[in-house]
């Protein structure tokens, strides 16, 4: 390294005079997604912004997303801050995207009883690999035999190798791990040029990097570590959340629903359900798979939201629409929240609680002014004229069945066999056109209720 450029100082960073010198810890203990893309893009910015010796990128994972690989080792190379890759602690691996991701970090480390390799990629649903689907798993030589598949070997095959001619270790091995998916555990990747260094944990880590030497956006500088603080970097919520959301297993479940709940809308149109948690659902998955940017999947998310929120004032979905419009825009707003140096462009916490609470309240209200009103009783059709008032005309007793005088208008009715022409009934039902009714009163008292009812 010293022909690219001479050592030109230590490697201090910008921290502040009251910064104490520490190295910030980024873990990674699930499979490579979106949100530990994130996860890792965020902690580079803030050991920049604290001024850190280095950044410890501490892996367990049995691979993941190709696209996220790639976006991880993206930042780590453009890092103006150095990273070490550690597999760690003991038991953990750096399988298949781990694997690239390790042979981008400046330095590379392993604990005892820890692996690396199996890093065959293959599609979604394939075996093994770097896969949308299945991430980490590993395959035989015998997995791109078909064109499709060789072009994706060799690619990968080109990209590990010019990881590892840029970091100086072991190419060889790094083709053999893509094109047979082969492993290595600690001691012997030590010995075979795969990794800097083995160490039992990450203080141990910090300690035996001090005084190496890495070369760092196009300058050759010398670590000093010498006593320095380790700090691990705080996870927040919403990194929580979209790691829960881009689990593979869940992800292609999500998908499942999606497909689903549409289909099952299209063929039952009104169903509502299906159709607002379908739409949720295909989207997320789609995130999660990152066939669409987390900008792209907020911004959907919000317009879906917005779209479900009007139309349930014009739709009668007794609070599906509006609840489905309240989570939708939650989500979005939740995919668009960024931080710390996009927080500008991105809505604040404060105001997406607001506005999930005013949209619920809405929904809320909309829903009791539906079910008051179901419970109103009816002012026109048929069903108005349920427990009205009405006078018997003629009565047949042999079929209990005759003619009544009602709202001004001749019905035929049916009820008891023993009314009386003359005798006021109640209505009780409206078949078609005919009445149910049944006696309230006597044919004496007919002529008052007729008058009080106005009949």
């Amino acid at each position: 390294m010293r022909a690219h450029e001479p050592v030109d100082g230590s490697c201090r960073g910008p921290a502040p005079a009251s910064a104490a010198p520490h190295a910030l810890v980024v873990s990674i203990d699930t499979a490579i997604g979106p949100a530990t893309s994130r996860q890792v893009e965020l902690g580079l910015q803030q050991a920049g912004r604290e001024g850190a010796r280095l950044m410890v990128l501490q892996l367990d994972t049995p691979g993941g997303l190709d696209s996220s690989m790639r976006d991880i080792v993206r930042a780590v190379l453009a890092s103006p801050v150095p990273v070490v890759g550690f597999v760690g602690p003991p038991g953990a691996r750096a399988a298949s995207a781990g694997t690239f991701i390790l042979y981008a970090s400046h330095l590379a480390a392993m604990a005892p009883g820890t692996n690396l390799g199996a890093a065959t990629p293959v599609p979604l649903g394939g075996r093994g690999g770097i896969s949308p689907a299945r991430p980490g798993a590993s395959a035989p030589a015998t997995a791109a035999d078909d064109a499709g598949g060789s072009k994706a070997v060799n690619d990968a095959v080109a990209y590990i190798r010019s990881l590892a001619d840029l970091r100086r270790r072991n190419a060889d091995w790094a083709e053999e791990a893509v094109r047979s998916a082969a492993s290595l555990p600690a001691d012997a990747a030590l010995s075979q040029g795969v990794v800097d260094l083995v160490a039992a944990d990450v203080p141990a880590l910090v300690r035996e990097v001090h005084g190496r030497e890495v070369l760092v956006g196009g300058r050759l500088l010398r670590l000093d570590t010498a006593g320095i603080e380790v700090r691990a970097m705080q996870v927040d919520w919403r990194t929580r959340l979209l790691s829960v959301i881009a689990n593979p297993n869940l992800a292609l479940l999500l998908l499942m629903i999606g497909v689903y709940g549409l289909l099952f809308e299209f063929l039952s149109p009104g169903a509502l359900v299906p159709g607002v948690v379908g739409a949720i659902a295909l989207v997320l998955g789609l995130y999660a798979l990152s066939v669409l940017e987390i900008s792209h999947a907020g911004s959907a998310l919000l317009l879906l939201g917005l779209c479900l929120l009007v139309a349930e004032a014009f739709v009668p979905s007794f609070g599906v629409l509006g609840l489905g419009g309240v989570l939708s825009l939650v989500l979005g707003a939740a995919l668009l929240m960024d931080e710390p140096d996009g927080a500008w462009l991105a809505p604040s916490l404060p105001l997406v609680a607001g506005m999930g609470l005013a949209a619920l309240a809405a929904s809320i209200l909309v829903l009791r002014l539906a079910v008051r009103n179901r419970r109103l009783r009816s002012h026109s059709g048929p069903e108005a004229l349920v427990g009205q008032a009405a006078r018997v005309l003629d009565w047949s007793a042999d079929t209990a069945k005759g003619h009544v005088l009602l709202a001004g208008e001749r019905w035929q009715a049916q009820g008891a066999a023993d009314l009386q022409p003359g005798q006021a009934v109640r209505v009780e039902a409206v078949r078609g056109l005919r009445v149910e009714v049944s006696g309230i009163g006597d044919a004496p008292s007919m002529a008052t209720n007729l008058h009080s009812s106005n009949l």
